[in-house]
């Protein structure tokens, strides 16, 4: 497979740094503890560290995958514009929907949510070996060699796609960063927030095939009006990018599938739409113009949000 020499790749950076799998885990570990010493490292950033390498499966972009939609059930680029005649493909998924429509009983379709095989479980690296390897359009060229990657292949094209999305010009009322290790992914969201801070992940009780779920009768949590979320994006290691943007709401929404499944699904709310672009593909779907209303969407399994904790219920 093509991109088995990812592995091999990491393996070698990692011997050329003097940096080992324990070595690696055990420095971001450290660096979690002396940000958040009295905070066990939550789950949703614990598995993300560095593993052995014979528990790694290759990372490959299946054709589904393939797509311009990299940010969880909404787009994680606001100024993205919907092109004319482009037609919209699934739209019995629930991409973005109003805020008033958090409430028990609410059918919701969530596509990938609730499946394992989904999801995109490439690690972190350390920072140390993160900063080693080149991150930018201009080295793009030269990245796709160090991945041995041919430019027409989906997985060049992916990684385009998420490195043009780290360089883009933010909007305004919006901060943006991409994160590509677990320390640097702490630091920056800490030197938004200070360290009263929690990070926050959507959770299924178990896998299934099932995307049918409703909004449960325990009723949705507001957890905060200030927040960073950091969308997982397609890469061949761990990066986030997180951004926030004023005036956003967090909701943490209970969930039951139609065979009993219950999850914990994390919603986002903008309540100030006006500096999106108005052909953004959230105004085509719900029939809106720009800053009428507030927009929401869910977040997949794995993005993160961190909130600070003086809100937090």
């Amino acid at each position: 497979m093509e991109f088995n020499f990812f592995f091999i790749f990491i393996l070698l950076i990692l011997a050329l740094c003097g940096v080992s799998h324990a070595s690696a885990d055990l420095a971001a570990e450290v660096h979690w503890k002396s940000v958040f010493p009295h905070t066990p490292m939550p789950k949703a950033l614990k598995h993300r560290l560095l593993q052995p390498a014979a528990g790694n499966k290759p990372w490959v972009v299946t054709r589904k995958e393939d797509s311009i939609n990299d940010g969880d059930y909404g787009n994680a680029d606001p100024s993205m514009g919907f092109g004319r005649g482009s037609s919209i493909s699934r739209t019995n998924i629930t991409m973005y929907f109003f805020e008033n429509d958090l409430y028990p009983g609410k059918k919701v379709k969530l596509e990938y949510f609730s499946k394992a095989k989904a999801r995109n479980e490439v690690p972190f690296l350390s920072r140390r070996v993160a900063e080693s390897i080149p991150f930018s359009s201009d080295e793009f060229p030269g990245i796709l060699k160090l991945f041995s990657l041919k430019p027409e292949s989906r997985e060049a094209k992916a990684m385009n796609r998420t490195i043009a999305m780290c360089e883009r010009r933010v909007i305004e009322g919006e901060d943006m960063y991409c994160a590509t290790s677990l320390e640097s992914l702490v630091d920056l969201s800490v030197r938004k927030f200070g360290n009263d801070i929690q990070v926050l992940s959507s959770e299924v009780e178990k896998e299934t095939e099932n995307q049918d779920f409703s909004v449960a009768n325990e009723g949705t949590i507001l957890m905060g009006e200030k927040d960073i979320v950091c969308h997982k994006m397609k890469y061949p290691y761990a990066v986030f990018l997180c951004h926030s943007l004023d005036k956003t709401a967090v909701y943490r929404v209970p969930l039951v599938g139609k065979h009993g499944t219950k999850a914990n699904a994390l919603a986002v709310c903008h309540r100030d739409t006006s500096a999106w672009n108005p052909n953004h593909i959230a105004f085509l779907l719900l029939k809106v113009k720009p800053g009428s209303v507030p927009i929401c969407h869910f977040l997949m399994r794995e993005s993160l949000v961190w909130v600070p904790n003086r809100f937090a219920h």
